[in-house]
């Protein structure tokens, strides 16, 4: 294991300042993970260690504001998947989404952390669903903001994500012309793309958005790697059986809070109704201002939801069924709330085509 402590490129003081960020090696892998810089093991918090996971075409940047705002109640460390942010490609190509929850059950593993409180966002939240139905002896708790469950038809503006999965179709968009579209102007379409409102993107976060895609551009791999995922996701939207995703988060034990935003683009909060039925204990929490990083446009509001998961008062512990506090909690339409039921019309393949070069920085 190598360690080195870099900058974040939007620290302004406060809780978003240096990160440590190291990589690990794990059998088949090698992944870059940040976390707060010189916190000791075991030293951020009164609860079990959490472990963030990011979605298609993002980074363990994308966690930053979210962590910050529980560093107080458990020691956070975000994971960069295989080919994606500083981690690179897996040497066996190996890019399906039981590829990369493999990884993320090789870092456990390798660093002694779980079980461990998982967050999940996108494709990330499809990882934490199948690790924590395969391996509950690693999870605490999952946290699943704004999940790539399996919904067809999906949204139509999700449909240009799934369109990567199909042969042909990336080398074609590679021979398109660009009509002059600048690093800035894609950088734009990315966040138009994955937030509620993209104009209340600090000046900060949206300059470092442009220099994290313009390094992307840069890596030989970057195309390859997101194909390969929206592929992986693809293939999991279609297994049935034991291997289907629904059929595993039925199977999930740890209590389970989902995360959906009323102008996600992406994936659609009508399939709340179905992930709220599919797990034992859930909690649901609805945001009407946000798109499908809430825990980049509403961090405090995600972060005072997880903390009544983690941290459960009386009532709670008496296994009352509820909505969690916040903003758009008191369901998503009527009738659906914590034990909604019914699958919904909408649902998401995952993050964006503009996240095909690119990411989007916390």
């Amino acid at each position: 294991m190598s360690a080195e402590q870099q900058v974040d490129p939007l620290a302004e003081g406060g809780a978003r300042g240096r990160a440590e960020i190291r990589t690990v090696e794990i059998p088949g892998a090698v992944l870059a993970v940040s976390g707060p810089a010189g916190a000791a093991p075991g030293g951020g918090g009164h609860l079990p260690p959490a472990l963030f996971v990011h979605g298609l075409g993002g980074s363990s940047d994308n966690w930053t504001e979210l962590m910050g705002e529980l560093s107080d109640l458990v020691e956070g460390e975000a994971v960069d998947l295989p080919g994606f942010g500083r981690s690179a490609p897996p040497p066996d190509g190996n890019l399906t989404l039981s590829g990369h929850v493999r990884a993320v059950i090789g870092y456990l593993e390798a660093s002694g952390r779980g079980p461990v409180h998982l967050f999940g966002n996108s494709l990330g939240g499809a990882v934490a669903v199948r690790l924590a139905a395969l391996r509950p002896d690693l999870v605490l708790s999952l946290t699943l903001i704004s999940p790539a469950l399996p919904e067809l038809p999906p949204q139509r503006s999700a449909w240009p994500t799934g369109m990567l999965a199909v042969p042909g179709v990336p080398g074609l968009l590679r021979r398109l012309p660009s009509n002059g579209r600048s690093v800035e102007d894609a950088t734009d379409g990315l966040l138009r793309l994955v937030y509620g409102d993209a104009e209340a993107v600090p000046a900060e976060r949206r300059a470092a958005a442009v220099t994290e895609y313009r390094r992307r551009m840069g890596l030989p791999y970057a195309m390859q790697v997101m194909v390969g995922s929206a592929r992986g996701i693809v293939s999991a939207y279609t297994e049935r059986g034991e291997q289907s995703l629904w059929r595993q988060a039925e199977q999930v034990t740890a209590p389970v809070l989902l995360v959906y935003g009323l102008k996600d683009k992406l994936v659609s909060y009508r399939s709340a109704r179905r992930a709220c039925a599919a797990f034992a204990d859930a909690r649901l929490l609805v945001l009407p201002e946000s798109g499908h990083v809430a825990m980049m446009e509403h961090p405090a509001q995600v972060a005072r939801a997880v903390r009544e998961l983690l941290a459960p008062t009386p009532s709670d512990r008496a296994g009352a069924p509820r909505a969690a506090a916040g903003p758009g909690a008191d369901g998503v339409e009527a009738g659906a709330g914590v034990e909604g039921t019914g699958a919904g019309a909408d649902g998401g393949l995952g993050d964006g085509l503009d996240g095909a070069v690119g990411n989007v920085p916390a």
